[in-house]
């Protein structure tokens, strides 16, 4: 979207590019929430995941209900994790571009890459869940963690420009949760002295991207169930770190 001019850049506001999704009443600060904000889930306002999940998408206007909840922390001071803030940044897009945010990801990344993106959960204004829900296939997970090890391209096409691919995988805040550190929707840490990108789904849906290693894993689970920081989802760290960067290791030497 920056590079097709669609937002100026990381740095432009609510105020600026979407007036009309600041609800009445919302506190005067909503507007200077920035793309970087939402990106890196820095947004301030009080989550909507957790405990607070239910209530949100229960509500008439999940972009209301999100940018309508209290400040909780100053925007860009740490991160919370917040399903809102992502379906806010969805909004931004469709807004901007004028087109769903399915069909954004089905042309701007199913065609390139050649996977299929099916249609998935609405809000109740029509807008597609910008945060959870959305479904790919292994081989379709494998090519867009490749999509990132190619720095952006694919098949010899620029899908992603190399810079956002470079900024996206910087750390700019830490999960409270997990105590990994967070870029741009990329969780990252480090395994023996490799540097991992991780894209984590509910339930243990995991992309995981060894740049230096040129490795991508994909695993998928079922979706039913929750996967927390330490209970299956370490089970899954522990088989990538365990198992898989061992084998792959030992492979390469």
């Amino acid at each position: 979207a920056i590079d097709r001019g669609e937002i100026r850049s990381l740095d432009a506001t609510l105020a600026e590019l979407a007036p009309r999704l600041i609800p009445r009443g919302a506190d005067p600060r909503v507007g200077d929430i920035t793309i970087e904000h939402l990106v890196t889930m820095q947004a301030g306002l009080e989550r909507t995941s957790g405990a607070n999940y239910g209530a949100w998408v229960s509500s008439g206007n999940w972009v209301n209900d999100a940018l309508g909840r209290p400040f909780v922390a100053e925007p860009g001071s740490r991160m919370l994790y917040s399903t809102g803030s992502f379906h806010v940044l969805g909004a931004v897009l469709s807004e901007r571009s004028g087109k769903s945010l399915l069909s954004l990801a089905r042309q701007r990344l199913g065609q390139p890459l050649e996977i299929d993106i099916p249609a998935w959960t609405r809000d109740p204004q029509g807008r597609y869940l910008g945060g959870n829900e959305m479904a790919l296939s292994v081989p379709a997970m494998v090519r867009f963690g490749e999509l990132y090890l190619n720095g952006g391209r694919w098949g010899g096409v620029e899908v992603l420009s190399e810079d956002w691919v470079t900024r996206s995988l910087r750390p700019r805040t830490r999960s409270p949760f997990s105590g990994l550190s967070y870029g741009y929707g990329w969780f990252m840490g480090t395994v023996r002295g490799h540097s991992y990108a991780l894209a984590r789904g509910y339930g243990g849906q995991v992309i995981c991207i060894f740049p230096d290693l040129g490795l991508c894993i994909a695993i998928t689970s079922d979706s039913t169930r929750p996967a927390r920081s330490g209970g299956y989802f370490g089970d899954l760290m522990d088989l990538i770190e365990r198992s898989i960067i061992p084998a792959a290791l030992s492979e390469g030497a």
